[in-house]
């Protein structure tokens, strides 16, 4: 496809698969997926499945890069060579360092690392299969495997997308919107303080359609926050539940 144009992204005021403007993806979390993991979560955003697992708090090593007033955060986000059509290359590329970057610092604002010096607590997010907006399902999924894990945090860490597409603006871009639009804008939100973690954009956008776009990524990722609780809240449950049939221990 030579060009933008060629590709129609809005057919009867829909977009390719159907959705409305402000509609997010069908979304799936489930947490405590890895039994060898201290806490764990699996997603499905659309066509994306992302797994996410977290290890520590654990001695750092080596010890000059302890800190005695608090843990390190190390956030590693990893797209399998088989998560997109053509193989990619395995291992690390510019792109998965910065994700990485960008995760461990939206994390960072939010999990108590003061109250674990010394120690390391490591986050890995594979990308089993990608369709576009990555970012914010391995995030998403990251905050669910750390609350799952016990680590103790301010609060959970939502993020959503929206972006340009033949003029119009929409939330959660799918891969054919990702790659023919005009505009990808990634954000992601501490809910409870409304604060913003990660916002990055790539594309232009006028004034209002900034303020439109950021709005739909704000309002879907609060969506996402509601489905992060609801998905912690059962596993909660669960657990009470099996625990019951423990001679009440």
């Amino acid at each position: 496809m030579s060009s933008n144009e060629e590709m129609v992204l809005i057919k009867d005021g829909k977009r390719l698969d159907g959705r409305d403007f402000d509609e997010l993806r069908d979304v799936k979390m489930e947490v405590s997926v890895l039994e060898r993991a201290v806490g764990s979560a699996y997603m499905e955003w659309g066509k994306n499945k992302v797994m996410a697992a977290v290890y520590g708090p654990r001695e750092l090593h080596p010890k000059f890069l302890q800190d005695p007033t608090k843990a390190l955060l190390r956030c590693t986000y990893n797209l399998a060579p088989f998560s997109v059509e053509e193989r990619k290359r395995p291992g690390p590329d510019r792109r998965s360092v910065e994700i990485s970057k960008v995760t461990t610092e939206a994390l960072s604002s939010v999990v108590m690392l003061e109250k674990f010096p010394n120690t390391v607590i490591d986050v890995f997010i594979e990308i089993l299969q990608a369709d576009a907006g990555t970012r914010c399902v391995g995030l998403t999924a990251a905050s669910l495997a750390l609350a799952d894990a016990g680590i103790p945090m301010r609060d959970l860490v939502a993020a959503c997308s929206a972006g340009k597409i033949q003029g119009e603006i929409v939330v959660d871009l799918m891969k054919e919107e990702d790659n023919y639009g005009e505009c990808d804008l990634p954000l992601a939100i501490i809910p409870r303080k409304g604060e913003v973690v990660l916002l990055q954009m790539d594309g232009k956008l006028t004034k209002d359609e900034f303020k439109k776009a950021y709005e739909l990524a704000f309002k879907g990722a609060m969506k996402v926050y509601e489905m992060q609780k609801n998905t912690l809240l059962g596993s909660m449950k669960r657990f009470v539940g099996e625990g019951g049939n423990d001679d009440g221990n």
